[in-house]
């Protein structure tokens, strides 16, 4: 999952995975780096925060004009970046308690994240039967176990949304290339991985957007 070397600080690992997210390697601001130092301070994994970036980023997506950013600023994702730390304490003061039956409510991201994954692929199987073999597959060889962690749930997306993407027609495939593909000049002050994973973004972004399987 990481983006930088494993010595890289919490505040590097969020600052290029946002910046992956957002598609420019402008440098944070002092307001961003100040929510930045905020969220260091409270202890919770790097992967606690990523989620709730990657969430923000999606959603943002929807309006997104072509050639701007998906993310302004950092402080655009701080609600779903909080609502990802709280669930994650919730988690964690859960599994010291008595009660070990799981609900709703208490189910890891990854769990929640899968559960809907798989509730969207079969509605995308009865709205466009063309792409039901495909899905049928995905469900049997791809989505048949919860990941155990974030970047497990990750990959496990990114490798739905290419297969689903070969399975569609050449010329939809082609145009989904074009509008996921996007230079920024600033994108030179970004690691090479943080590149990569923006171009990826990007691209299973529109997948999902063409197949109606972007988050409510």
């Amino acid at each position: 999952m990481s983006l930088l070397p494993e010595s890289a600080s919490f505040e590097e690992l969020v600052q290029d995975y946002f910046l992956a997210m957002r598609g420019s390697g402008l440098m944070l601001s002092a307001l961003d780096t100040e929510l930045l130092t905020s969220w260091a301070e409270q202890g919770v994994p790097f992967e606690v925060v990523a989620r709730g970036i990657a969430r923000s980023a999606e959603k943002a997506l929807w309006d997104a004009r072509p050639g701007e950013p998906v993310l302004r600023s950092l402080r655009a994702c701080r609600k779903q970046v909080e609502t990802e730390i709280k669930k994650h304490r919730e988690r964690v003061a859960g599994e010291g308690g008595e009660n070990s039956r799981r609900s709703a409510r208490t189910r890891s991201w990854e769990e929640q994240r899968h559960a809907q994954l798989r509730a969207s692929l079969e509605r995308l199987a009865e709205v466009e039967p063309v792409l039901a073999p495909c899905v049928g597959q995905l469900m049997e060889s791809v989505l048949h176990e919860v990941p155990a962690d974030f970047a497990r749930m990750e990959e496990q997306q990114t490798l739905v949304g290419l297969l689903l993407l070969r399975a569609l027609p050449y010329s939809e495939r082609r145009g989904l290339w074009r509008s996921a593909r996007g230079e920024d000049p600033d994108q030179q002050y970004m690691s090479l991985r943080a590149r990569k994973l923006s171009r990826r973004f990007r691209l299973l972004a529109a997948v999902r957007r063409r197949l109606g399987l972007m988050d409510s």
